[in-house]
């Protein structure tokens, strides 16, 4: 499972978001998307733990807390969805 943290301070590092998750358990990966063309962090983030028990845990208890003066939302990421268009 992954979560999804949005609305995110542009400032926030993988470090920072690896610091806060870590109260929760062991964090296996941290992927915090920048803009293509300017590099600028896109305001949110994916968070892997190595358990089921420690992402709920975490979403449960950061899912809107205030965060870098941001009130975070945090829940279980969807998968995302095929944008091409097909048939072309």
């Amino acid at each position: 499972m992954t979560i999804y943290i949005g609305n995110l301070s542009y400032q926030a590092t993988e470090e920072d978001l690896r610091l806060v998750f870590a109260d929760y358990g062991n964090v296996s990966r941290v992927t915090l998307p920048t803009d293509r063309e300017t590099g600028r962090v896109r305001g949110f983030a994916f968070v892997e733990m190595s358990e089921d028990a420690e992402e709920e845990a975490a979403i449960s208890s950061l899912d809107g807390a205030e965060w870098m003066g941001r009130q975070l939302r945090v829940n279980k990421a969807r998968p995302r969805e095929d944008n091409r268009r097909r048939g072309r």
